[in-house]
């Protein structure tokens, strides 16, 4: 078997709109499309001895067992694959259940889809489970075990924490978007204009100087002592000089750690000497070169978990540690606790694993033990310094036992500090009592506190810690959203895109949109490019400036990855004509507007989905919407758009000349067609189209109609504007058109216009593209022979495949087909097949260029076009 291809779909797909974090692998399975598991000796013994796990796949039996009932009676590898890339995730502790197997039109090549929590881990998987699989048919041993603990290490490596996990998980709750800046736990919370960012538990709200002062112990420490709040006495230390004063000062035992430090890294605690106090001294430089020296105060070490000034939980924390029986060793005892299915790898379960270290091994030393040392029954050995649950400790919830003096004192250290969330680390014998009472106090203030100890405490009540940051992040009433209009199609996306996004910036929001030509942000060019992909489409949606999206939406980018938005307001599919047919699975209409499809099945339910009503596919794909539905036509008495008309529906239709919405038998005339330039004086009438599905968006969207039509009128079609689409240059005897149409619906259009074009000769500039199919690339061609007097034919670019030749030969037998006199001539530079066109244009000729590089045709064009304004020779 052999993978082709390995690819993650993070938005909504074509396999699925609610599932948006999908594996794709293309599959080809060779020899064993010949051999189902029926026919495969022993494999169902060998993979249900491999992963015995497998028996809860009920598979479509819908009974336990039910895929291993399948392996039985014969299915294909494809799918065996499939069960097993999910099982080997779930055991890895990634439970995850989606999948589908489907045969290509390539006999024995299967897409194989599975869904994943962590991407990089879903990749790992897909190779894993061909790796696998391919062991069980030869009957070889396999290491799944290696295999599970290499995508536990993945996880950890590339997943969110615990704390930022808990705060994404909180606001996908409340349906607010999340986007993950980079590979760190650096977070956006919605779109553009409404986005909020966090890091781990410091959020944009979190002050800066805050931050500053809870990292410097010594600063955080004179200033609650200033507000007369209970500190341990202390001094900083740089050199060993130092300790002795210090210690003179304040006696043992005491405490040493970093000034700078996190996480209890470089700690010593209860240190009773001097040769422990210089070794401790030591061992905190290693993190910090000042470090704080503090008495040991006894008691119970509690951390306090207030957020936006209010207390929301409190725990009392526990270093890791082991208690005796009487007769197993240290290690024996370590070895047990981390069998606790409570304990995992890294942040996977509630606790973390037991693992020895320094702190360990310095631990033991003071007390004269070893590894190897028998504890006795009910003693209870630290194997850390430090309670942290990332080094093994455990938590209990202790929030309703705290007494009110020391919630007021510990809200008040939060302001003290100023910061919006914060972790107050407190050493006494009981919250329950004030700390002036029971003689506790402040050891620290954290900037970044960890939510693990409070969101799943090893006892007492897990405490929901991330639902107070977004409530101050989003308070009630704060949108989260950006309205997004998303348009497909196969022509008229990028025009229908630019206009749209012309009628928003008029009504004073700040735009932003993506094209075929580049993004933009208020009209400004960010990007350069086909920018019509989820990557495009999530630029915008991160733009911290943008108030409303409209983008267009490709193909390409869908099959590539999904979506780049996880819904949207409205969607538009101007048309599905044949285009891109012959790849990337999709052979025939319906698999186009399948894909298509999944824009407007992302709508939201009380959103819009623009139709065209004269469009046979769009009329399918509506039976499957669950949003509300409008519809355009350039026929007012198109069937469907009649019966919508008479259920009292919203419809744009072009009647009379005029651009109009009717709502039930009301008729609102927006604009007269001819008053709308993109229409070229109501001559183009798939521009009509496109300003149809336009204008019947921005209604939905709730824009007045005379907003709407003074947009209409002030949207200029030029080179500048709507690059490539119908771009027309006057010169004084001729003119030339420039368009991209590629395909054959494009040609119809440009062939509608250049009916009512007067022109003593019309000469079109045609090329084919490689990779469309036989009959695509000689429609096109038996068009431009019923439109054109005379072609120029280049092909120096998108031979994707074929030779030159190849593809000029199909275009001449398409000209034939045509049964037109038709002359031509090959030209294969597409610059000096214009350039000859125009050098050679006898007066009131109109040439037309459908170039696929427009850029360079409208340059050429334009310097020519210069150049005659300047009164220079042509």
């Amino acid at each position: 078997m052999e993978i082709l291809k390995v690819q993650a779909l993070r938005g909504p797909n074509i396999w699925s709109v609610q599932r948006k974090k999908l594996i794709q692998m293309r599959l080809d399975l060779q020899e064993m499309e010949e051999f189902p598991t029926n026919k495969i000796e022993g494999f169902r013994e060998r993979i249900e001895a491999l992963i015995p796990t497998m028996i809860e796949h009920r598979c479509s039996e819908g009974t336990r067992g039910g895929f291993f009932s399948r392996i039985e009676r014969g299915t294909w590898m494809g799918h065996v694959i499939e069960h097993i890339a999910l099982e080997i995730q779930t055991l890895a502790g990634m439970e995850t259940g989606f999948g589908r197997t489907r045969e290509t039109k390539t006999p024995g090549v299967y897409n194989v889809v599975f869904s994943y929590t962590e991407e990089n881990v879903g990749m790992f998987a897909a190779e894993s489970a061909v790796a696998i699989a391919e062991a069980l048919i030869k009957g070889v041993e396999y290491d799944l075990d290696a295999d599970i603990q290499k995508m536990r290490e993945i996880r950890e490596r590339v997943r969110l924490g615990p704390s930022t996990g808990s705060i994404v998980e909180e606001a996908v709750a409340r349906d607010i978007p999340w986007i993950r800046l980079g590979t760190n736990s650096l977070v956006q919370l919605g779109y553009g204009v409404n986005q909020m960012r966090f890091q781990a538990t410091i959020t944009c709200k979190t002050s800066s100087i805050a931050v500053d002062i809870a990292c410097n112990k010594e600063q955080t420490k004179k200033m609650l002592d200033a507000a007369s709040i209970p500190v341990a006495n202390g001094g900083i230390c740089i050199e060993e000089s130092d300790l002795d004063g210090i210690i003179t000062k304040i006696g043992y035992p005491i405490v040493i750690k970093p000034l700078d430090g996190n996480h209890g890294k470089g700690a010593s605690i209860n240190v009773k000497n001097m040769d422990d106090a210089k070794a401790g001294l030591a061992y905190a430089k290693k993190y910090s070169h000042r470090v704080i020296v503090e008495k040991f105060i006894t008691g119970y070490d509690f951390r306090v978990l207030i957020i936006d000034n209010k207390l929301v939980a409190a725990a009392k924390r526990e270093p890791a540690h082991v208690v005796g029986n009487g007769k197993d060793t240290i290690q024996k005892l370590i070895d047990v606790t981390n069998e606790d299915p409570k304990r995992g790898y890294g942040h996977e379960n509630v606790l973390t694993q037991i693992d020895v270290d320094r702190d360990t091994t310095d631990l033991l030393e003071k007390l004269k033990y070893t590894l190897e040392t028998v504890p006795k029954a009910g003693e209870t050995v630290y194997l850390k310094s430090t309670a942290n649950l990332s080094t093994g400790g455990t938590s209990v919830d202790v929030t309703d036992m705290m007494h009110p003096e020391n919630i007021f004192l510990c809200e008040r250290i939060s302001r003290v500090i100023g910061l919006d969330v914060c972790g107050v680390d407190i050493m006494a014998e009981n919250l329950t009592q004030p700390l002036k009472e029971n003689g506790g106090c402040i050891l620290e203030v954290n900037a970044a506190p960890g939510f693990r100890m409070h969101l799943a405490p090893s006892e007492g009540l897990p405490r929901n810690v991330a639902s107070p940051v977004i409530d101050m992040l989003y308070p009630l009433g704060k949108p989260s959203r950006i309205p997004i209009i998303a348009v497909t199609g196969t022509n008229g996306k990028t025009t229908t895109t630019r206009l749209l996004a012309h009628i928003v910036k008029n009504n004073g929001y700040k735009v932003g949109f993506t094209t075929s030509d580049g993004i933009y942000v208020q009209n400004h060019m960010m990007e350069k490019g086909d920018t019509t992909g989820p990557m495009s489409a999530e630029y915008i949606l991160k733009d911290p400036t943008v108030e409303f999206a409209v983008l267009e939406t490709a193909r390409g980018g869908i099959l590539r990855s999904g979506l780049g938005f996880s819904r949207c307001d409205i969607g538009i599919i101007t048309n599905i004509q044949e285009d891109h047919l012959g790849l990337s699975d999709i052979h025939t209409l319906e698999d186009l507007a399948k894909v298509k499809s999944t824009v407007v099945k992302s709508i939201k339910k009380d959103g819009w989905a623009v139709l065209n009503a004269e469009d046979e596919q769009c009329l399918k794909i509506a039976s499957e919407l669950s949003c509300n539905i409008a519809y355009f036509s350039l026929n007012e008495d198109n069937p469907t758009v009649q019966k919508f008309a008479k259920e009292g529906k919203i419809v744009a239709v072009y009647e009379n000349g005029f651009i109009t919405i009717k709502k039930g038998e009301w008729k609102i005339r927006v604009e007269k067609a001819t008053q709308v330039p993109l229409t070229l004086g109501g001559k183009a009438k798939f521009m009509i189209a496109n300003v149809l599905a336009a204008t019947l968006a921005a209604y939905l969207q709730g824009f007045k109609t005379e907003d709407i039509s003074l947009s209409l009128q002030t949207f200029i079609p030029s080179a500048a504007q709507t690059p490539g689409r119908m771009n027309i240059f006057e010169f004084k005897k001729f003119k030339v058109l420039i368009d991209f149409a590629h395909n054959a619906s494009g040609y119809r259009g440009v062939e509608d216009y250049l009916n009512s074009v007067e022109a003593t000769k019309k000469i079109g500039i045609i090329a084919g593209v490689g990779d469309r199919r036989d009959e695509d690339i000689k429609e096109c061609a038996k068009i431009a022979g019923r439109m054109f007097d005379h072609i120029i034919i280049r092909q120096e670019k998108y031979l994707r495949g074929r030779t030159e030749e190849e593809i000029i030969n199909l275009i001449l037998e398409g000209i034939a087909e045509s049964g037109r006199p038709v002359t031509h001539e090959i030209i294969p530079k597409e610059v000096e097949a214009i350039k000859h066109a125009i050098n050679n244009a006898v007066e009131g000729s109109f040439i037309t260029a459908l170039s696929d590089v427009v850029t360079n045709a409208i340059n050429i064009v334009q310097e020519y076009l210069d150049k005659e304004n300047e009164g220079g020779i042509l």
